[in-house]
């Protein structure tokens, strides 16, 4: 990432996401829809691939942990059981003289100080706010059609801990991973999309025996850890927080953030729990069933423990966008450069013709066919090659393929690396395998 000052690189780093089709506001025409934001051209494939990266490393490598895609809906006695009807609050502050709203944590010497927006000390008295968005099912609004949005995925993965298990017939341990949106109703949210109204979450919820939780806790911690070794230059820009006996859980025996150094200081990434077996002990309480696992080998019945790992899909999208954002000098200026991962970059081949000119367009356009099945890709015939070149550098696509007057008659092409600009020529026909070992695919 470079070093550019704080508030100057976020401004860049939003300025890129929107003028190259990684993100826009919402509802934009209509003056935008309150911290919501629709991932555009760019912005999805990057998101997905983020996610295909999640889940390849924890389900598809992996023996032991299975998927899920549980409704958002669910009955209403899932939040009760869970605490969050009750729990899920946070202490909102309202100004009496602009009427402007903060969290209580935001206003740095509490409702005794001044207003943050208009200066006046007419802070009023702390009241909880529940952040879960209600809503109702059916044609009738009342206590009996009551429904939530889901704040997070994990409840639908504790709810059909039984089913999963006996469908699947996994033993301890295991777990079950689970990718979805989820909402919640926040006070004041901001810094881009770190923090959103809608969003999406990656979860998985390991099940363990209660002697094995320590252990396998201190496992996942760095198993987690090493997937954004390996996906994220700058090791630097990540670290682990410890959770204080104050902020943690009442639940939660251990708990560790991964932390990011976003533009606007260190914020959690992704939390790792230890939920103890307090999860699946309220819904068999409030549901009546018993969510027990059954050791046929001991002939012992009991609840297993929790680990959870849980990270924002679009703060982890914003986390690798911060990490590749670089810029270097070059003769036209400065070079901007976004050095995604190439499994995490929107384009992995952008075809560039050297010029419009019928018969350079045609073979180009033939080698994007033959190019196009194979990975994701893009082709840009408009503007001088350099502008084209720092274009694609800009979006992070990791090779270039430029075709030229000498590819009429040779059948060659030249591949252009984005990181180090080295440049080789290949034949058409050997271009993909050439491309594929380039990528690592």
């Amino acid at each position: 990432m470079t070093e550019a000052p704080p508030g100057e690189l976020f401004d860049k780093l939003v300025s890129l996401a929107k003028r190259r089709g990684f993100v826009f506001p919402s509802s934009e025409i209509y003056g935008g829809a309150g911290a919501t934001w629709d991932f555009g051209p760019l912005g999805v494939e990057l998101k997905n691939n983020v996610k295909r990266a999640w889940w390849r490393s924890m389900v598809q490598l992996r023996d032991d942990i299975v998927g899920l895609d549980a409704a958002i809906l669910m009955h209403p006695k899932v939040w009760e059981a869970s605490g969050h009807v009750e729990n899920f609050t946070d202490p909102l502050v309202e100004c009496a003289s602009c009427n402007h709203r903060y969290r209580l944590d935001e206003l740095p010497k509490g409702v005794e100080g001044p207003c943050p927006n208009c200066g006046e000390r007419k802070l009023g008295a702390p009241r909880k706010f529940n952040l879960m968005f209600k809503t109702f099912v059916g044609p009738v609004e009342d206590d009996a059609s009551i429904a939530w949005l889901r704040p997070e995925t994990a409840q639908g993965i504790f709810v059909n801990f039984d089913n999963v298990q006996q469908s699947m017939r996994k033993r301890l341990p295991f777990g079950i991973a689970q990718v979805g949106k989820s909402f919640r109703n926040e006070i004041t949210p901001g810094n881009f999309i770190f923090r959103s109204r809608e969003f999406e979450q990656m979860e998985m919820q390991y099940f363990v025996r209660p002697e094995d939780a320590p252990r396998i806790y201190e496992e996942w911690k760095e198993t987690r850890r090493q997937w954004y070794r390996d996906l994220a230059e700058h090791d630097e820009l990540f670290r682990f927080r410890e959770h204080s006996p104050e902020e943690r859980a009442h639940y939660a025996a251990q708990a560790f953030d991964i932390e990011f150094r976003y533009p606007f200081g260190w914020k959690e990434l992704e939390g790792i729990h230890n939920r103890t077996d307090f999860d699946l002990k309220r819904h068999s309480e409030y549901s009546g069933k018993k969510l027990e696992y059954f050791d046929d080998a001991t002939n012992e019945r009991f609840v297993p423990y929790v680990i959870e790992t849980a990270v924002g899909a679009d703060r982890a999208t914003f986390a690798f966008l911060c990490a590749a954002y670089d810029e270097e000098p070059d003769k036209e200026g400065v070079r901007v450069v976004l050095r995604l991962h190439r499994d995490l970059a929107p384009y992995k081949v952008a075809i560039l013709p050297l010029s419009k000119k019928p018969e350079l367009s045609e073979l180009s356009r033939s080698v994007w066919a033959t190019v196009r099945p194979h990975f994701q890709s893009t082709y840009d015939e408009t503007q001088a090659i350099g502008r084209r070149y720092r274009r694609q550098d800009e979006i992070g696509t990791p090779l270039c393929v430029t075709v030229d007057f000498d590819s009429l008659t040779d059948q060659a092409v030249t591949i252009r690396d984005r990181d180090d600009m080295s440049q080789v020529r290949v034949k058409i026909e050997e271009l993909v395998p050439a491309l594929r070992e380039k990528l690592g695919a």
